[in-house]
């Protein structure tokens, strides 16, 4: 492997304080705005109850099998993305790291745009500001949507909390791992599980409360001959557990040498789906009261995901509700307390990665940078093709990025680099859950097949059908530009010189069973 013009080994990595830091900190990644406003439509429209059968088996065969794969590398290798990937395979792999550190870039740029949104909506729901139409007021009123795809007609009321969420973010990364992303953690998480508890409990004494639930529960077992459910199990997996993208990579190099990987990795894992669970209990709840008011049934309610199921259909719900202020505020607290401990997550990966090639001081990445990133954000998303932009977006990043991300570590990680057996060694001495053959047949074979799957199907997708009617080059532009500008980016990295040698570590021993055994914690 080649050497680069250093003086020296990279600087010594900051280290979570202990297991609890790192396993908050791994679920504010994972808890995110998905939790809340995606699972429970997919599993409503993917078979109810039945839909837990292939979830369940997604995250026992795809979501835990590839969180394990990113915390042992993130922590044998010690580094960001790019620099344990490249540590790992070399030039090819630093490329992958950086790709996935360029899909950070994308999504930080377009997140902070929904925190700005659902703040905004915090203050809102103290006066029901959104007034006797949710839908119309979203559209016209606050984004002030334009028929164009592309303008830069800046809107006040987006805007001044887009630079907030900006600030706030930024100032939390400043302080560093353990007093600002971890103390951030330590803070946020809790309040938001009791916070988003105490929203759960009073939707459930709603009236008509029982009839979501069990539209939400009723199984229908029929749908699970579609392979499309299973896919979107999937997905919702993939996409929820901040895998492949960088995150858990960068997290568990913060993790000190001797720590159990595997057992906090199944405390995140069950902790993520169990409050998806949760929310799905607390919307559809909310939303049998909502048919309840209108007298209609569940099923032919609209807006059950997303944007709009936030900031449309859950507005109307909290005008018609005793004490909606109350509920309103607690919702688009979550949402925002959700979505900033993911945005910190995403925008720590770049700013490691920064940090570890060029020799930068976390201030010169989190405020030169990032504040690089919060301009650029400010531009695209403060506008009023802001929303055309951010669907756009984040439906290339997320179905087309992530996805082919995960599956090109697979093949360079386990078949070309064949680091498999290494990195299970690795897992099991410093763990007390081991993993074994099942494990390299799951991430080598079973998770890369299904993923694959899902990508094709998609890019046939897109070409086929495009993509919620949106213009056929604005969609080349914006949206294959995305991921064409995520190679060229991470090409372009992978180029540049290294500040310290990258090559110069001694990865922490996968075998020394004696000497870490009664030091795990």
């Amino acid at each position: 492997m080649s050497r680069t013009n250093t003086a020296g080994a990279v600087p010594a990595r900051e280290v979570w304080t202990g297991q609890i830091g790192f396993i908050l900190a791994a679920l504010g990644s994972a808890v995110g705005l998905g939790n809340i406003w995606r699972f429970p439509g997919v599993a409503y429209e993917n078979g109810g109850g039945a839909f837990l059968i292939p979830y369940l088996v997604a995250l026992l065969t795809a979501g835990i099998p590839i969180l394990f794969l990113d915390y042992a590398i993130g922590h044998r290798f010690r580094g960001s993305a790019p620099l344990a990937f490249r540590r790992l395979a070399g030039r090819l792999g630093e490329s992958v790291g950086w790709f996935q550190v360029m899909i950070c870039v994308f999504i930080a740029i377009y997140y902070t745009a929904v925190l700005a949104w659902a703040s905004s909506y915090f203050v809102f729901s103290w006066n029901l500001g959104w007034g006797d139409d949710p839908t119309a007021f979203f559209v016209g009123e606050y984004l002030q949507v334009s028929g164009s795809p592309i303008t830069f007609d800046f809107v006040p009321g987006v805007l001044i909390p887009l630079v907030l969420m900006w600030i706030v973010s930024l100032v939390i990364l400043g302080a560093g791992v353990v007093k600002g992303v971890q103390r951030a953690n330590v803070i946020f998480i809790p309040l938001l599980v009791i916070g988003f508890l105490i929203l759960v409990i009073r939707a459930l004494f709603l009236p008509g409360a029982i009839d979501g639930l069990t539209a939400f529960f009723t199984p229908d077992f029929a749908a699970l001959a579609n392979p499309s459910v299973w896919i979107a199990a999937y997905s919702q997996i993939f996409f929820s557990l901040s895998v492949a993208f960088g995150i858990m990579v960068t997290y568990a190099s913060y993790r000190r040498r001797r720590v159990n990987l595997t057992t906090p990795g199944l405390v995140v894992a069950f902790g993520n789906s169990s409050f998806e669970l949760l929310a799905g209990i607390g919307v559809f709840a909310t939303l049998g009261f909502f048919a309840f008011e209108q007298g209609i049934p569940v099923a032919e309610l609209e807006g059950l995901t997303g944007v709009a199921l936030s900031f449309m259909t859950f507005p109307a719900i909290v005008s018609q509700m005793p004490g909606g202020e109350w509920f309103g505020a607690l919702f688009f607290g979550a949402l925002v307390l959700a979505g900033l401990t993911s945005l910190i997550s995403i925008l720590e990966v770049i700013i490691a990665a920064f940090r570890d090639k060029f020799g930068f001081t976390r201030a010169q990445v989190v405020y030169g940078f990032g504040g690089v990133l919060a301009v650029v954000s400010i531009i695209l998303f403060g506008t009023t093709s802001g929303l055309t932009a951010l669907d756009t977006i984040d439906n290339w990043a997320n179905n087309i990025g992530i996805v082919a991300s995960a599956i090109i570590v697979s093949i360079i990680v386990i078949w070309v680099r064949r680091a498999g057996p290494e990195l299970a060694r690795h897992l099991s001495v410093l763990s007390t859950f081991k993993v074994g053959r099942v494990w390299l047949f799951l991430v080598s074979i079973v998770a890369p097949v299904v993923l694959a799957y899902m990508l094709v199907s998609k890019i046939v997708d897109l070409a086929v059908n495009g993509y919620s009617g949106y213009p056929g080059a604005y969609l080349g532009i914006v949206g294959w530009g995305s991921i064409v500008l995520m190679v060229v980016g991470a090409i372009a990295l992978t180029g540049a010189r290294w500040r310290h040698d990258p090559d110069k570590f001694e990865p922490w021993p996968a075998t020394d069973a004696v000497s870490l055994k009664g030091d795990l914690r």
